[in-house]
């Protein structure tokens, strides 16, 4: 094992184990640095304290003629960033080479969002007119948590029983990177969840075979905890009978909670604790102004716009 190949391995037991970090993201940050790695590799630089600022620019601009997606540069760059000052963490370089390389600027694009309206009719469309069939019921309830909570499909999928308190009308959220948060429940979410878990969910755990799934609050038509595949397709079935006419899938819920909320007078920062972000610029793109209320500020503001 050479140095570089030594280093990795130190620093992926430094994430994983010190900081907790999920396996997911773990081998998502060996798969960046190793192909960083590699490259640095091809062009003998075998060890990172002979690494420059400009070796490290180069790495960005072969990715771009690679044709890797500005969001994907940003991710292997940030990687790259963490590898780096891991280094200078452990003495092992001078300085952190990579530290003055910026990544380039995805284009910039905003969310899938609903309506206020369209995901009243989303909603309704789950509910089926009131129908009692368990998965109904369950489907119900799930489209009606994701969008109080603006939680994601496998933070969805991963909600325990005992991570919901009724009472106090919250639910705990396990995160990327198991971070939990804390995270308010509506009336019409708890509603559908009571309804789900006295009517529907007893029916659907007496169908599995062998030992029952005592803790998932959401499961599917075999009594096991349900996939976030279940969970796109919940969405999908129900946007075709809302006649939504775009395709949908669970981040749309998100998107419209985080962006509902900012229209109703939240702040960032807090819809950046309610979503989990890490950072509030990945929260800041849900500021942006619709074009439906960009053009009636015009109206109502420009002196000549009538």
């Amino acid at each position: 094992m050479n140095a570089m190949d030594d280093l990795l391995g130190q620093f992926l037991a430094h994430i994983g184990v010190e900081r907790g970090l999920a396996g997911s993201t773990v081998s998502a940050y060996a798969a960046d640095i190793k192909k960083y790695v590699s490259w640095l590799s091809s062009r003998n630089l075998n060890k990172l304290n002979e690494v420059t600022s400009l070796d490290v620019e180069e790495y960005v601009a072969a990715l771009d003629k690679a044709g890797e997606s500005a969001r994907s540069k940003a991710r292997r760059l940030a990687s790259v960033h963490e590898f780096h000052k891991f280094a200078l963490m452990q003495g092992v370089v001078a300085d952190d080479a990579s530290a003055r390389v910026k990544a380039p600027k995805a284009a910039g694009h905003l969310p899938d969002v609903l309506s206020v309206d369209e995901v009243s009719r989303l909603l309704d469309a789950a509910a089926m007119g009131g129908s009692r069939d368990p998965v109904v019921l369950r489907d119900k309830a799930l489209l009606e948590f994701m969008y109080a909570t603006g939680c994601r499909a496998s933070e969805a999928t991963g909600t325990d029983l005992n991570d919901i308190d009724f009472d106090e009308r919250v639910v705990v959220l396990t995160g990327k990177g198991s971070k939990q948060r804390l995270v308010p429940l509506g009336e019409y979410a708890l509603k559908a969840l009571r309804r789900y878990i006295s009517d529907g969910r007893p029916e659907l755990e007496a169908r599995a075979k062998g030992a029952k799934e005592r803790r998932a609050v959401f499961l599917n038509k075999r009594g096991r905890r349900i996939s976030r595949q279940s969970v796109w397709e919940a969405v999908k079935a129900a946007g075709e009978r809302a006649h939504i006419d775009r395709p949908l899938h669970p981040h749309t819920l998100r998107h419209s909670f985080a962006t509902h909320l900012i229209q109703g007078g939240a702040d960032v920062r807090t819809v950046q604790e309610l979503l989990g972000h890490a950072s509030v610029t990945t929260t800041q793109i849900y500021t942006h102004v619709s074009p439906e209320t960009l053009i009636e500020t015009y109206l109502t503001a420009h002196p000549r716009a009538r």
